[in-house]
């Protein structure tokens, strides 16, 4: 219970605070919640103010305005306990811009820049705006509210893939997602398989090591020592992957690669089924530039491809496993070809021992009900029957 009450002849309201337990339990809950700052500090002060805190301690403490004290404990009084705690909109002067002239400057930041610049600015969007409107100024501040309010930012740009989906993207994706699908079959695995650039860096001057109370230290200056390639195999049902290191990407490495798969990596295999991106190097005719007729028809016989759709590097299960590479090992300045080997190899070897592997959980029947407005239309006829 709130009660104010007068002192010394002259009505001077003071607004005492009498807190039950409930209210007591709800203000700290407010104070150890993530509510606003404004809404925990008038919690706090009617904590105070019922422990018969007084205003200039309060005030020191906190610290906050005796005018917020006062407003604090006079809308408990008059309003109640949860509209105490509720923030009001201010009394800020009247928005400048009307709504047909907000409507022209969101058309204008989602035109095209002027000739010569990238993109729009604020300042380039109030200098264009000013020209439109019956106004001699406009702050930089109003373009960003107005902005802002629209959830426009017309300095960000981001790089999307708009795939083509038609019926070619939509029969690879599902061949690929029921390979995904399918139970291990030692006779006849699925390996994703795909490569990665990587630069060599090396160390301009020594780091100096991490000590107690003292972060490593590395100098901004470095060396770049060329680059390397790396071909990624996964085995989409078992724990296993390789990184073979090499200095290029060509179709000669390509067929390489696809010859150890055979030989070294599955040798008991009857056919291993790869799942590829459409870079040019992915192709079996590679094989014959590489190799005599009979070797290359050799290897191919145990290897049926299987191409992700254009776009659509996302279904390719490797390129989970390179991030991860690139997060786990690669993250750093690895200065030669020799140190990369090291390094992957001991990184391989601690995945595979300890069994990590993806678990896809995306199939065609997901895609079929998450991507269906997608997939092409059937014709009307075609409908009917």
């Amino acid at each position: 219970m709130i009660k104010p009450f007068a002192s010394g002849g002259i009505m001077n309201v003071v607004y005492r605070v009498d807190l039950s337990v409930g209210d007591c339990d709800q203000l700290s809950a407010v104070v150890a919640s993530k509510a606003g700052a404004q809404k925990r500090k008038r919690a706090q002060i009617l904590l105070a103010a019922a422990k018969g805190v007084t205003d200039i301690t309060i005030a020191q403490t906190l610290p906050c305005g005796l005018s917020t004290i006062y407003r604090a404990k006079k809308r408990f009084v008059t309003e109640g306990l949860e509209a105490s705690l509720e923030e009001r909109p201010g009394r800020g002067a009247s928005r400048k811009l009307t709504k047909q002239e907000e409507a022209s400057l969101v058309a204008l930041a989602c035109s095209t820049p002027p000739q010569g610049r990238r993109r729009w600015t604020l300042e380039l969007l109030a200098g264009e705006f000013i020209r439109l409107v019956e106004h001699d100024t406009i702050s930089r501040e109003t373009i960003r509210r107005r902005l802002e309010e629209n959830d426009l930012k017309p300095w960000q740009r981001k790089m999307w893939c708009v795939p083509k989906v038609d019926a070619e993207y939509v029969a690879r994706m599902e061949d690929v997602l029921d390979l995904y699908m399918e139970p291990p079959d030692e006779k006849r695995p699925v390996v994703s398989f795909d490569e990665t650039p990587i630069q060599l860096i090396g160390e301009a001057r020594v780091p100096v090591s991490q000590a107690p109370g003292r972060p490593a230290r590395t100098d901004y200056e470095y060396r770049r020592n060329g680059t390397a390639n790396l071909f990624v195999f996964v085995d989409a049902h078992r724990a296993w992957r390789h990184v073979k290191v090499t200095d290029h990407r060509t179709n000669i490495d390509f067929a390489h690669c696809m010859r150890d798969l055979v030989d070294c990596h599955y040798p008991h295999a009857d056919r291993i089924r790869v799942v590829l991106d459409n870079l040019s190097t992915h192709r079996a005719k590679n094989l014959y530039e590489a190799f005599p007729p009979e070797e290359a028809r050799r290897i191919l016989r145990r290897l049926e491809f299987h191409y992700t759709p254009t776009h659509a590097s996302w279904l390719n299960m490797v390129e989970i496993e390179i991030s991860v590479l690139a997060s786990q090992c690669l993250d750093r300045r690895i200065p030669d070809r020799p140190t990369l080997e090291r390094e992957i190899s001991a990184w391989e070897e601690r995945r595979n021992v300890t069994g990590a592997r993806i678990k896809w959980m995306f199939d065609a029947a997901a895609a079929r009900r998450k991507l269906g407005k997608l997939y092409p239309a059937l014709a009307p006829a075609l409908q009917a029957a």
